[in-house]
């Protein structure tokens, strides 16, 4: 039995085909992949929950669903800038089920990659921190660290990443 090459080639790149959101937080460049994305919205007004973790602004009203934020700049240890910034979006995302918004300084972009050009993660970002960014990618000259939402929102820790404010990522990914 012969095997038609041309299908398996396509099935081939379209498996190893990875769709990401570019977010800016800070001067860093992370990767979200679009498949847990529900919807990228422009910020609305956060109403404060007491007692909330540190990185949790509060929630918001969208649609009749009340829906916690998640502040990546708190997430990722860097300083809470003003709620006037032109270029924030809040990426509404489902996981594990639960709807959770991501506040971002900006989304850039939607791109495609190839899984062959995700790398591991830096290895000087080692322990907890490791477990938050699967991999890093390549956009051009742009290096993005893959963010894993799940454990962004699930680890109770603020997220130290000082060292990649202040150093850029050069490793030969």
């Amino acid at each position: 039995m012969r095997q038609d090459k041309s299908t398996g080639t396509s099935e081939t790149l379209a498996q190893q085909l990875l769709k990401v959101a570019c977010l800016r937080v800070g001067q860093q460049f992370y990767a979200l992949d679009i498949m847990c994305i529900k919807e990228i919205i422009r910020p609305l007004p956060i109403v404060a929950v007491p007692k909330a973790p540190e990185y949790v602004d509060g929630v918001i009203h969208l649609r009749k669903a009340v829906i916690p934020v998640v502040d990546l700049r708190s997430r990722l240890g860097l300083e809470k800038t003003g709620s006037d910034s032109k270029g924030q979006r809040i990426v509404i995302c489902v996981i594990d089920g639960r709807i959770v918004g991501l506040l971002a300084d900006e989304v850039t972009e939607v791109v495609s990659c190839l899984s062959s050009d995700v790398r591991p993660t830096p290895y000087y970002l080692s322990g907890k921190e490791a477990e938050f960014f699967p991999g890093v990618c390549r956009k051009g000259d742009r290096l993005m660290m893959l963010l894993d939402p799940r454990k962004i929102v699930a680890y109770e820790k603020r997220i130290d990443m000082s060292s990649l404010e202040s150093a850029s990522l050069t490793e030969d990914v």
